[in-house]
């Protein structure tokens, strides 16, 4: 793992995604100094500007963190991740893949099985590698477009007003997960990465349609109307959320 004070090569990403992340940052005390932070690249834009936008703000912080960059190999990748590792290695991050062998016979083996079900065993397998690299932190590459889509589908299909956390511990505190791109929209990483030709491996699961791409459509339409749609959800969301952990002192991952 490079060092906390490694200079890692200055990255092309746009100012007001660095903006944003850092505000997320600095608004939920995300990062803190002597992190280590295991970034989780899933081969897609959005994973991958997070990585560019934590070494900008690596290079500029008060505080000294490591980055750490790993992806989860569950056998549902479209290509080779040669282009991402060269891509990564040039931005001085540590890159490691680990197959998780249990996913990996699922998809071998040809036996059904729904995204709760990949969900889960990638979140163990996330931990697994979290904890062999010696990070607490773990980053994710949820965008504002996720934090929106998350707090509708939840409200639609649950009943309950329950937001994506900007920042949660795992159930047995050993990770803090945070979410640094929750005000930056998808429609400015994808302007971002086709101007940096960011390195992208896509996924059979991006080619499958379901309530998700239907919830994320009608979003997009309702914004085409009203461009303060998703802020307006995202600031709803944080509030459910700031008053949830004021409430219960904090708030913790439910799914490891």
């Amino acid at each position: 793992m490079a060092a906390a004070d490694t200079l890692i090569t200055p990255s092309p990403v746009s100012e007001k995604i660095v903006r944003l992340a850092g505000k997320a940052v600095c608004e939920f005390n995300m990062i803190r100094a002597g992190d280590r932070i295991a970034v989780g690249l899933s081969g897609g834009k959005d994973s991958m500007a997070l990585l560019h936008a934590l070494v900008a703000l690596h290079n500029r912080a008060p505080v000294r963190f490591e980055l750490q960059a790993f992806t989860i190999q569950q056998g549902k990748f479209l290509a080779s991740f040669a282009d991402v590792e060269k891509h990564v290695a040039e931005l001085g991050v540590p890159w490691t893949m680990v197959e998780d062998a249990p996913s990996v016979r699922l998809v071998q083996q040809g036996i059904a099985h729904g995204c709760d079900v990949c969900s889960r065993y990638r979140r163990r397998a996330v931990y697994e590698i979290a904890r062999s690299l010696g990070c607490k932190v773990i980053a994710f590459g949820h965008t504002a477009d996720d934090f929106a889509e998350a707090m509708v589908r939840n409200l639609v299909f649950t009943g309950r007003v329950k937001p994506l956390p900007p920042m949660v511990s795992s159930s047995k505190g050993e990770f803090r997960i945070i979410r640094p791109l929750m005000y930056v929209r998808e429609d400015w990483i994808r302007d971002q990465a086709a101007k940096s030709a960011f390195p992208i491996v896509g996924c059979v699961c991006s080619l499958k349609e379901g309530t998700r791409t239907k919830m994320r459509a009608f979003l997009r339409q309702l914004s085409s109307d009203n461009p303060h749609i998703y802020s307006n959800i995202i600031s709803a969301g944080v509030g459910v959320w700031n008053a949830k952990v004021q409430a219960e002192g904090g708030e913790t991952d439910d799914t490891d």
